[in-house]
């Protein structure tokens, strides 16, 4: 039952998962009013014109296997709104210092052959129980702690999925094999001798056969926009360029749900909790940070192996020792000399990117939380190092070091991108329960932000979870009338 306030709901913050729960609140008929800082929504969904006129930029995501894997996002009627995916031939290609990458194809019968007899055997007997069930599974993947809908499945997975990825890659022969995965379990950014590291590799890893590893025309910002379209024609409102540092800055409503990280609810309706409750998300931990370069360059990168210019991302940091030793020193506190480096080179495959026959590039690595070490020479070396000649190339470039991305976004404290450290003692616990991680025990206050399960990626997963408890907690709707799954 509605109650009599202004709106049924307030949102603060438009990253995927502010902009699921309003939508997911919108179609069940109940007012909404979305409020963003910034002056355009998106939160991690932003592409802006960073260098020249015309460049269209990624500011922090760019490549969405998660999204086209939500199991709510993809019911959405997004392509009706301008969003429209593009797939590359390849999801991931991982350079080696022989000159050969290894590529992940869409086939799996390709990516068999492409490891080689005994570890294309591995690899399939790995990923393919979860291709099988791939819409079954990212239920139980991208949601809080439950009783799963295929448990047996679930298990299975579980006994692969909980490994440290330095145990997991031991069933493989051949450094190749062992490197694909540590470039996809090194997406997790934590140490690879962490508890359950093969789950992020494995998730990615059938993502990739599964659906691709897909890039939206336009730049990510095409997804927020189309999710904001949406929700408004839904009834929905938005307002941009306010930034909400107090509760009575906003209208009354029966609920108020944040997508912000705990330090940000705290500022803003620590009023409103308890003590205790305060005590304990100030305990909770945030997680590496990232730094990372924007490019225009002159022409395509001139890897060494030309395959790798037809991949979605390239990780580079060589064998799976290289990769877990940087990543490991990261964790640390201190700064490899050889970090992990991702890259994606959109306009590859997106025209709308550049305005001529240049091209733009993204690139970052994993820093210690609130390092401002500038680590341009470090990534630049990776890269030359498997695409010799590339500054050469390289026509302009913008850096983004941790203390930069914060004041781009307020949720990434110290450069976290991922709401918070997702290991296994705060995957599911986070922010501070394991029971109802969306709710807060103020009345109508909830948490819907990536520091909420399933964590960090553009999947607005966590936004639909808080949602469904709003639904069923502040207005007795139990089942949705849309009937969605999530």
């Amino acid at each position: 039952m509605k109650k009599n306030t202004a709106y049924d709901a307030i949102v603060i913050g438009t990253g995927p998962n502010g902009l699921s729960a309003a939508i997911r609140l919108a179609l069940e008929g109940l007012s909404v009013k979305v409020f963003e800082a910034s002056d355009t929504v998106g939160g991690g969904m932003r592409t802006k014109e960073l260098m020249q006129p015309g460049f269209k930029h990624d500011v922090c995501s760019a490549i969405h296997p998660l999204a086209a894997s939500s199991p709510f996002l993809k019911q959405l009627p997004l392509a009706d709104f301008g969003l429209e995916w593009i797939t590359p031939e390849f999801p991931v290609a991982h350079p080696m210092d022989s000159g050969e990458a290894v590529v992940m194809h869409h086939s799996m019968k390709k990516t068999m052959e492409e490891l080689g007899d005994y570890d294309g055997k591995k690899y399939q007997s790995a990923m393919e129980p979860i291709i099988e069930n791939w819409d079954t599974l990212t239920k139980d993947f991208l949601g809080p702690l439950r009783f799963p809908k295929r448990p047996v499945d679930l298990a299975l997975f579980g006994l692969k999925a909980f490994q440290p990825a330095t145990l997991f890659q031991k069933r493989f022969k051949d450094e190749r094999a062992k490197a694909l995965f540590a470039g996809l379990a090194a997406h997790s950014i934590l140490p690879l001798n962490a508890i359950a590291t093969s789950a992020i590799g494995l998730v990615l890893g059938a993502a990739g056969h599964a659906v691709g590893w897909p890039l939206p025309k336009g730049g990510s910002q095409s997804i927020a926009d189309a999710m904001k379209d949406y929700f408004i024609s839904l009834g929905g409102e938005v307002e941009t360029g306010i930034e909400i540092t107090s509760m009575d800055q906003l209208p009354k409503a029966t609920s108020y749900l944040f997508d912000l990280t705990p330090r940000q609810l705290i500022t803003i309706a620590g009023d409103r909790l308890p003590e205790a409750y305060i005590n304990v998300l100030k305990k909770f931990r945030y997680g590496s940070g990232v730094f990372k370069i924007d490019y225009i360059l002159k022409e395509p990168v001139p890897w060494k192996d030309p395959r790798c210019n037809r991949a979605s991302t390239i990780h580079l940091g060589g064998t799976f020792d290289e990769i877990a030793a940087s990543e490991k020193i990261m964790d640390d506190g201190g700064i490899p000399d050889d970090p992990y480096v991702l890259v994606a080179q959109q306009s590859l495959f997106d025209d709308t990117r550049t305005p001529d026959n240049r091209h733009t590039l993204w690139a970052y690595c994993h820093v210690p939380n609130g390092s401002t070490v500038d680590m341009t020479k470090e990534i630049e070396n990776q890269i030359e190092r498997f695409a010799p000649g590339f500054r050469d190339v390289v026509e302009e470039r913008q850096t983004i070091n941790t203390d930069q991305f914060h004041e781009y976004n307020a949720n990434y404290f110290g450069g976290d991108i991922n709401g918070g450290r997702q290991d296994i003692w705060q995957l599911f616990t986070r922010p501070v329960s394991l029971v109802h991680p969306y709710a807060t025990p103020a009345e109508g206050i909830y948490l819907c932000s990536s520091s909420t399960p399933p964590g960090g990626g553009v999947h607005g997963m966590c936004g639909y979870h808080a949602a469904d408890l709003v639904l069923n907690k502040e207005f007795g709707l139990k089942k949705s009338v849309r009937n969605f799954q999530g």
